[in-house]
């Protein structure tokens, strides 16, 4: 169950996670799946923005949710994503909002209330009752607390939930009023008393297991600085929680077949790489020269993402011959620091304000140094897709990526979280940069990295047999 999947909707990072994992799950073979057949299928809100696929939706089921003592209509619709099942959710509270994601948080409340509910019910219409529901972030994490109900009255005894959680500091808005209106009774439970009607929280304590989607995102979840005041919590319950790495779309994100960048290359074909980066330099309006190390950036503009430390250790780099490519959107502030740094350094410096997959591609296959200098990561892919392009990463010693990077073997990691720590690793990095056959070292290292979710879906699928 998710907000938002892959190819069906994307806002966020969460689709690729939701897209990708059941397919995978679905792929594995009995052997890969610890002995069982998976029987996976996808749940998700039938939201506005893509309607345009009622076309292809065929009407399964039609029950009632009950709020304040009045029925409001839940439709489920089926399509097939390959041979996998997908069931779409309909209903006034899911229609209500035009958008996935509100800045309204009632209405946002509202809908992934209902739809967490109608989901739960989905099931008792369906010829397959499952045994597992895997619930992600805040948006479904109430369906595990609405199974834990069910249970208590002697229903769906041999069902678990599982909550994975993306990005802990989003826990969802109040609930109480919206529990109480569609009969959700408030339990007695060890959470802190304000997080007692917030859905991450309440599915965290009615999950049999929750998944952060790193191993170490798990330890630092149990910290002041990354618990968002669950950490006391979490800490008494660490018994429950772990972490699995998400993986990459290996097949799409494949310099050997991608179609977005300029020459296909390879771990044995390295020299082709160079069209990438004369083509990316003649396109960002750069020097042409292959010796001339890039700094590639494509991210969101966010303090999370530490692009401020990025932009100004890339300011003191003066002496040095470099260039930097950077595209993302996002904060307006961090935004003009950007172009501010763009006009301070014209002829080494290009900045794109937006979103643009096709750029993004380009970059990984042409810049030779990807910055990620994250104040937090859960788990974060960019930096995995830039290995897959031969691309060095430079990122702070946290979350996923710390788990998926060998400090000087694939990358380089650094732990501060400021400009300075930064711009050493960045000279450490370009010193092993000079080094022609050390760097290509590193790449052949990096590129040889197996970030396919076969290896996230095998871990699943044995924590899925555990339960």
């Amino acid at each position: 169950m998710a907000a938002e999947a892959a190819p069906f909707v994307k806002i966020g990072g969460l689709a690729d996670v939701a897209g990708a994992l059941p397919a995978a799950l679905r792929a594995l073979s009995e052997e890969d799946a610890g002995g069982v057949k998976l029987d996976v299928r996808l749940v998700l809100p039938l939201h506005m923005v893509i309607r345009t696929e009622a076309a292809t939706l065929r009407p399964i089921a039609s029950f009632a949710v009950k709020r304040s003592g009045v029925d409001i209509g839940a439709q489920v619709y089926e399509m097939s994503s390959g041979d996998m099942p997908v069931y779409f959710i309909a209903g006034e509270p899911i229609t209500t909002s035009a958008s996935v994601y509100s800045a309204n948080a009632a209405l946002d409340g509202e809908k992934y209330t209902f739809f967490s509910l109608a989901a739960l019910e989905m099931t008792k219409h369906l010829d397959w009752e499952p045994d597992i529901i895997h619930a992600n972030d805040w948006h479904t994490a109430l369906t595990a607390y609405a199974l834990q109900i069910e249970q208590w009255n002697g229903k769906m005894q041999d069902t678990k939930a599982l909550l994975t959680v993306h990005n802990l500091p989003f826990l969802g808005p109040d609930l109480t009023g919206r529990l109480a209106a569609y009969g959700l009774p408030l339990s007695q439970t060890d959470l802190p008393e304000w997080a007692h009607a917030q859905p991450l929280p309440l599915g965290l304590w009615a999950s049999k297991k929750n998944v952060a989607v790193s191993p170490t995102y798990a330890e630092e979840m149990l910290t002041k600085k990354l618990g968002a005041g669950l950490e006391n919590y979490l800490t008494i319950h660490k018994d429950k929680l772990m972490g699995i790495v998400n993986g990459i779309d290996a097949e799409s994100f494949n310099p050997e077949t991608d179609k977005a960048i300029p020459a296909r290359f390879s771990a044995e074909t390295l020299k082709e790489r160079s069209w990438n980066k004369a083509a990316l330099q003649q396109l960002a309006g750069l020097e042409i020269d292959s010796t001339i190390p890039i700094f590639g950036i494509v991210s969101r503009m966010t303090d999370q993402k530490g692009i401020d430390l990025a932009l100004s250790a890339i300011s003191r780099l003066k002496r040095k011959n470099w260039q930097a490519v950077i595209l993302g959107t996002g904060d307006p502030t961090i935004e003009k620091q950007a172009k501010r740094l763009e006009k301070l350094f014209p002829d080494r410096v290009k900045v794109e304000i937006r979103y643009d997959e096709g750029f993004a591609r380009k970059i990984y296959a042409g810049s030779d140094i990807f910055l990620m200098p994250s104040r937090y990561e859960p788990c974060g892919l960019s930096q995995m897709i830039a290995m897959r392009y031969g691309c060095i990463p430079i990122t702070r010693a946290t979350g996923g990526l710390k788990d998926t990077i060998k400090h000087g073997e694939t990358g380089f990691l650094f732990e501060k979280e400021d400009a300075k720590a930064l711009l050493k690793s960045m000279r450490e990095t370009l010193e092993a940069y000079e080094n022609n056959d050390h760097w290509q070292s590193l790449q052949r290292n990096a590129m040889a990295q197996d970030f396919s979710w076969k290896n996230s879906a095998k871990q699943y699928a044995d924590l899925y047999k555990s339960l």
